[in-house]
């Protein structure tokens, strides 16, 4: 069990890295050696984590750009994320209820009251428009061709922004359940 914590973490760290692995590395090696790479972890992560189709996205997104094989295709793996993202909560909002903020929402409080699935609704929907925004950066980063830049962006900034969306929504969450008397 603890093995497979450590080895999770790992992988875990090292998909966080990958900007600056492409870094490092896009100048010395085939780039598709880094896709390999990043394929494998990703599909070492699938198998530990199955939680069904979701866990196998980032194996097919590599592996596409694997198979596209351009020298600078490393660079798009962050936009092809967060297009996924954005397509999969919105499709949760449209087709495919109830939406994703709602399902982890659910985790913790299976009886979640009528405002408390009006508000992950909302935040859904906040959450696609994070990911489209992302993505645009990212993909921005990626055309200009600035590897210190796609770097700069992909390997902290984003990173900064998801974590400061989260604390954000975390605040107005836990306002939000206080005022309707949840807390």
């Amino acid at each position: 069990m603890l093995i497979r914590k450590l080895s999770l973490i790992t992988l875990l760290a090292v998909t966080a890295a990958y900007p600056v692995l492409v870094f490092v590395s896009l100048n010395r090696f085939d780039p598709r050696w880094l896709l390999l790479f990043l394929a494998g972890a990703a599909l070492i992560r699938a198998l530990w984590q199955s939680q069904g189709i979701v866990s196998w996205v980032p194996v097919l997104l590599a592996m596409v750009l694997l198979l596209w094989g351009r020298k600078w295709s490393v660079l798009y793996y962050p936009v092809l994320v967060n297009g996924f993202f954005l397509l999969w909560f919105t499709a949760s909002l449209l087709w495919f209820p109830p939406p994703v903020i709602e399902r982890l929402a659910r985790l913790m409080d299976p009886d979640l009251p009528p405002e408390g699935v009006r508000y992950t609704r909302k935040v859904t929907w906040l959450w696609c428009g994070f990911f489209l925004f992302n993505g645009a950066l990212a993909a921005y980063t990626a055309v200009v061709g600035d590897l210190a830049l796609w770097t700069w962006y992909n390997g902290l900034v984003a990173y900064l922004l998801m974590a400061g969306l989260m604390a954000g929504e975390y605040l107005v969450r836990r306002r939000y359940m206080r005022i309707n008397g949840h807390v």
